[in-house]
């Protein structure tokens, strides 16, 4: 039983599975708008950059990375505090509004004429992203039923990773043939109609009517909140560290032309969307059990790529696993997040992706440092390790902390949302 404008009514399959396409075709601009400059990071560098990128092409690919960070920075700072603050209104009336936000936020990156003002420009379109991936989470969780609560986060998800396989190479490929800025007005326009598919598609679903802001802002004061956001930012960072600079990668380290730069964001995309799947699914089973085996696998995958990145198969195998691997890991952290955050869900949904931007933000910013250094386009590779490792460590304080409360007598929550055992 599902609630539409007119009052209860059951909802058809049909119309639940246009409703989940409606939630992931935003997802599907979310990816777009949010990864498409890295394949074009050389190309905004060159227009924005001009004088810098004429002296010195690495350093301008490294400064042209805050556009980058600036997004993660917009997506820490909007998730939460729309979260918070808009937690009773309406789910669709909210999505809505999210998303002319983006569409508005995206015309305003293609247009605007310094590297300043598009730097401010992608801070203020990022404000909306955690924010609409928690609330479609949401609405998805309540679509898909009792013990899927994963597996909806992930479908949502899903919109996001096969933009990685389609929409970044294609717009990648139109803003290397037309220009960066054409490239982001496509992206807008997938806003669009993602507003027009919300609006025909997904039912009307109530607010919290017992949330507060106070009540969300809670979840920060529970520690274990504090650690999960920890596993996403910094364990995260791995996977930013290599997909900031993997167009340069591409060029300069295994010698592939430009032209070739969309078909390497492609395998990284497949990853993504594979791993996205299978993680949404094993979460629902085990969300430790998951958390530790993909750490492992991510860890292992950017192994493989540092020490093979110099040559093609090295290259495509590489980025495949790291996407996979990490693309597994965020409906893990997502369950984990809004397990450990109790009553505060609406805030917990939106706050995976804060965690998630800053480890884009870290990934991003550290690999740039690197570059500009003078360490060369794989060092990023060796930093993602080390963000990996330091995620993984944290994920097992936290759930050996668990461990501990249950040698007490403490009941510790898991995704499914039963009482899983607590193995000793």
């Amino acid at each position: 039983m599902t609630l539409s404008s007119d009052g209860p009514t059951t909802l058809t399959p049909a119309r639940i599975r246009l409703a989940l396409l409606a939630l992931a075709l935003g997802g599907f601009g979310i990816g777009s708008t949010e990864f498409v400059a890295m394949g074009l990071l050389p190309n905004i560098a060159q227009d924005l950059l001009p004088g810098l990128y004429a002296q010195s092409s690495a350093e301008a690919n490294a400064n042209a990375g805050w556009i980058i960070s600036a997004y993660a920075l917009g997506v820490v700072v909007g998730a939460p505090t729309i979260a918070a603050a808009a937690a009773r209104w309406p789910r669709k009336r909210l999505l809505l509004a999210l998303l002319t936000a983006f569409t508005l936020g995206t015309i305003a990156s293609a247009v605007l004429p310094t590297f300043e003002l598009v730097l401010i420009a992608r801070f203020v379109a990022a404000l909306p992203h955690g924010a609409y991936f928690g609330i479609a989470s949401l609405v998805a969780a309540s679509l898909m039923g009792p013990g899927k609560r994963a597996q909806g986060v992930a479908l949502v998800l899903s919109g996001l990773t096969i933009a990685n396989v389609i929409g970044v190479p294609a717009i990648t490929w139109l803003g290397q043939a037309a220009g960066w800025r054409i490239a982001y007005l496509a992206v807008a326009a997938i806003f669009a109609l993602t507003f027009l598919a919300v609006l025909a598609a997904v039912p009307w679903q109530a607010g919290d009517p017992h949330a507060t802001m106070k009540r969300e802002l809670r979840a920060f004061t529970r520690g274990q909140v504090w650690f999960t956001l920890g596993i996403g930012a910094i364990g995260f960072g791995g996977l930013f560290a290599v997909y900031s600079y993997v167009a340069p990668i591409a060029t300069e380290v295994t010698g592939l032309g430009p032209s070739l730069v969309p078909t390497v964001l492609i395998a990284f995309g497949l990853g993504m969307t594979i791993g996205n799947l299978v993680g949404g699914r094993l979460a629902d089973w085990s969300v430790r059990r998951t958390m530790y085996l993909f750490f492992a696998l991510l860890a292992a995958s950017l192994v493989l790529l540092g020490l093979t990145a110099a040559h093609p198969v090295g290259l495509y195998l590489g980025v495949f696993l790291v996407g996979a691997a990490a693309s597994a890991l965020s409906p893990t952290i997502q369950a984990r997040l809004m397990d450990v955050a109790h009553d505060s869900q609406s805030i917990a949904a939106a706050l995976n992706h804060s965690a998630l931007n800053i480890g884009n933000g870290l990934g991003a910013f550290l690999g740039g440092l690197a570059i500009a250094a003078g360490f060369g386009y794989v060092a990023p590779v060796w930093i993602g390790l080390v963000l990996t490792g330091a995620g993984a460590i944290l994920a097992i304080a936290s759930f050996g902390l668990d461990r501990a409360r249950g040698r007490r007598g403490v009941v510790v929550p898991y995704a499914t949302g039963a009482i899983e055992s607590i193995e000793l």
